[in-house]
């Protein structure tokens, strides 16, 4: 007897639709074709032992298993449950009169309960997009996939629920929850009122937050460079809902949701270390997972110590920043994965650390502070718009009990510029923040008048200047312009953006 159920695969953060087909007929052996993997064809062993412990009867026949379309690879053991189903509907223990009516799928354990499984929501939204009338899922997975409305999600503990809701002996009820209560309502863990001082280098992050530029903090060690940067994402504007689902679809697929957990509320911020290697930052493998930067898709992504990490690693960072998109391709496979985040870069000025320290002589030998800095390559430090030095803070400022501004308070001023700046790129679908103008819209929208130029043409003189910071330059004084609520670039938002380009300068680190 042939029966039909259905799964899904992942390719990239989306789904494939994938028909298991199971026939039973005269034999001994056990057949399953289709491009499984090693945990997939496992799943004999699971499913037999399943079966038998849960009290039904394990086929003593040829049973073959194919898992079309035949030319994707199908991974993982989230095919369990669909393929034990349709063992069981096959061999006449089960009714298979809503086999056709929903996407299957599950890890078994040995005696017969659902496991959780990755990539839960791009499988809902696949299964609706088919037009299935539901999906059947590990209950630790439904609160998930409950984010697609429009579909019946059945989370369920063990596959006796399974079999019982599909023969109608037992009800189930879809699980429900309402997006617009719950998600909405973000929490953090840090506030920017918990940071004494550094004034300067908040109002730097404002900036930062409310046009989506690339941040660099410089500084000698314990001045409050990584303090300051995991407070970043309390200052920017709340995800909103297409920006929650892409992101929980990316978490989903890397299998970073956790249990009964559905859409993403916040942010996210992801801290890799020094010793990561290009395919954990970017993305990759044998069969293309989402890196560091696509999980820090619509947060932050924190480098700490920079000149740290290997320089092929940060060199292969490049052009996601600019297309805020990566294409990772193999011999047979092409995947596109989102990667559109906030950078945030830490580093001490110096081996030592103590370059430019107002009380500690730094010892380093001369030249070993621009040989550390060009550890960093141009093209890389050309696609970081504010250069922001840390300095220590002194005791006077950390013994002051009075708190600074909550994030709260920074957040409302940075969400009003950011709709501003909605309202500028409305016609450009790809565009939603300042750093992200090319050429085209910096003429646009940033033009200057003659006080302006001239503060702009002085400064790239006196100050050494290079010409690839111009365009940051521009780019950050319109940032600056719109937290002030202005139409035009004046004089003062130009001033304040020349004074983060800290390392254009040619006498730094001379």
């Amino acid at each position: 007897m042939l029966v039909k159920t259905y799964g899904c695969a992942l390719f990239g953060i989306d789904a494939i639709l994938v028909t298991i087909e199971v026939n039973i007929d005269k034999g001994i052996q056990f057949f399953l074709v289709g491009l499984p993997d090693s945990a997939v064809k496992e799943s004999h062993q699971r499913i037999e032992a399943a079966l038998t412990n849960l009290g039904f009867s394990y086929p003593k026949k040829k049973i073959t298993i194919n898992m079309a379309p035949a030319d994707i690879r199908k991974e993982g053991s989230a095919y369990d449950l669909p393929i034990a189903i349709g063992i069981l509907s096959a061999s006449g223990q089960l009714k298979d009169t809503e086999l056709d009516k929903y996407v299957i799928m599950g890890e078994l354990s040995l005696d017969g309960t659902l496991n959780p499984i990755k990539g839960a929501l791009p499988i809902t939204i696949k299964a609706q997009q088919e037009g299935f009338k539901g999906v059947i899922l590990p209950r630790s997975n439904a609160r998930e996939a409950a984010v697609v409305s429009e579909i019946d999600v059945i989370g369920v503990e063990n596959m006796t629920e399974v079999v019982g809701f599909l023969n109608g002996t037992s009800d189930l009820e879809p699980v429900r929850i309402n997006i617009e209560e719950k998600e909405r309502s973000e929490q953090y863990e840090f506030d920017f009122s918990d940071v004494k001082g550094q004034e300067n280098i908040k109002r730097a992050l404002e900036i930062a937050a409310a046009g989506g530029h690339n941040v660099i903090l410089i500084g000698p060690p314990g001045s409050g460079k990584t303090m300051l940067a995991k407070r970043l994402p309390t200052i920017l504007p709340p995800l909103t809902l297409p920006e929650a689902l892409e992101t929980t679809k990316i978490h989903s697929v890397a299998g970073l949701m956790g249990s009964n957990t559905s859409l993403l509320a916040t942010r996210p911020f992801r801290s890799p270390h020094h010793t990561i290697s290009d395919a954990g930052l970017v993305g990759g493998g044998t069969y293309p997972q989402p890196g560091e930067i696509s999980l820090a898709h619509n947060g932050v992504l924190f480098l700490d110590e920079l000149p740290e990490f290997k320089r092929q690693v940060l060199e292969v960072m490049r052009q996601p920043m600019e297309d805020r998109i990566v294409t990772i391709s193999r011999a047979k496979i092409s995947v596109d994965f989102p990667a559109s985040f906030m950078l945030v870069a830490a580093m001490n000025p110096c081996p030592c650390g103590f370059y430019n320290h107002p009380d500690k002589k730094c010892v380093c030998k001369p030249g070993v502070v621009q040989q550390y800095l060009n550890k960093i390559s141009g093209p890389l430090m050309d696609r970081i718009d504010l250069h922001v030095e840390v300095v220590p803070v002194p005791y006077k400022d950390l013994a002051e009990k009075k708190s600074g501004e909550t994030s709260a308070v920074v957040r409302q001023r940075v969400i009003k510029a950011r709709k501003n700046q909605e309202q500028r790129f409305a016609e450009f679908p790809n565009i939603h923040a300042n750093a992200q103008m090319n050429t085209q819209l910096l003429q646009r929208y940033c033009d200057l008048d003659n006080a302006c130029r001239m503060m702009l043409k002085n400064a790239m003189e006196r100050l050494g200047l290079s010409a690839r910071a111009y365009d940051r330059i521009l780019k950050v004084s319109r940032t600056i312009a719109d937290l002030d609520d202005s139409e035009t670039i004046r004089p003062e938002h130009v001033a304040e953006a020349i004074n983060y380009r800290s390392l254009d300068r040619d006498n730094w680190g001379k």
